[in-house]
């Protein structure tokens, strides 16, 4: 697709030391918007349901992007480590891209416990806020996955299907394949929805909304698995069980658990 929206060209005296020109790449542009907007979204319910000042929203969603960037690296390194062991160039190759979202997940959870715990925030109703401000950052970022090629779908000539010709993109070139990255972001705004009308209509407790979150994304992301093509993020059992899936069904297993916990103690 467009794995480089634009360029922006250098002066000709500062070229001696910088490039001619410096790439802003689609996947980081879309990342940075998403982060704009779920700043937007966080803060606004966090000041009026909780009387949180914008500024430790923001340092929260600082704290969120640092642990996301370190977890969503650090897992995409693990998906060949023995390539990376035997470079550590190699480790700044596509820095802009490739990011496994699940090590972002796990790496944002207990960064942001630490933060409530320190700051004496209600942890359980920030997962709320948290749960639809992640829906939000996340379709922008499927969508950057959609522009830069990464995370693509399996070989295929269906109706919808799609290909990159751009030498840049991290799919492989000329090829018709699924557009998961486009069920992603189907997914996730589905999600979204979903979660809105039961904060303004059906919530029960706190914590309902981000728990349906977790079920909800880990239950369609091991649908999508099915269709992803990019075989370097690792399988347990070869083609049938990945490790997205395999994270998927124990945070299945652990939201629900505690949703029903939580529904009985309502009740």
């Amino acid at each position: 697709m467009c794995p480089i929206l634009f360029e922006i060209p250098i002066p000709t005296f500062l070229q001696g030391f910088l490039p001619s020109s410096v790439p802003i790449y689609s996947y980081g542009f879309l990342i940075a918007c998403g982060a704009v907007a779920a700043f937007l979204y966080a803060s606004h319910q966090a000041k009026v349901r909780l009387g949180v000042p914008k500024h430790k929203t923001l340092e929260m969603i600082n704290v969120i992007i640092i642990a996301s960037i370190v977890g969503g690296k650090l897992f995409y390194y693990l998906e060949k480590p023995s390539y990376y062991l035997a470079d550590s160039a190699r480790l700044l190759e596509n820095f802009g891209s490739g990011f496994v979202f699940y090590g972002s997940l796990l790496f944002a959870v207990p960064s942001l416990w630490y933060f409530f715990k320190k700051n004496g925030y209600p942890a359980i109703k920030f997962f709320d806020i948290i749960a639809i401000m992640l829906c939000i950052l996340h379709a922008f970022g499927r969508l950057g996955c959609f522009m830069a090629g990464c995370c693509h779908g399996k070989p295929w000539d269906g109706p919808f299907a799609i290909s990159y010709s751009d030498p840049k993109c991290l799919a492989p070139l000329d090829t018709l394949m699924h557009p998961t990255q486009l069920y992603s972001i189907t997914l996730i705004l589905s999600i979204l929805s979903i979660l809105l009308y039961v904060r303004t209509k059906r919530q029960k407790f706190d914590g309902q909304i981000g728990l349906l979150y977790l079920m909800l994304y880990a239950a369609g992301r091991s649908v999508i698995e099915i269709f992803r093509g990019d075989e370097a993020r690792g399988f347990i059992i070869d083609g049938l069980l990945s490790y997205a899936q395999f994270i998927s069904i124990i945070l299945i297993l652990i939201a629900a658990f505690f949703y029903r916990k939580q529904l009985k103690s309502t009740k």
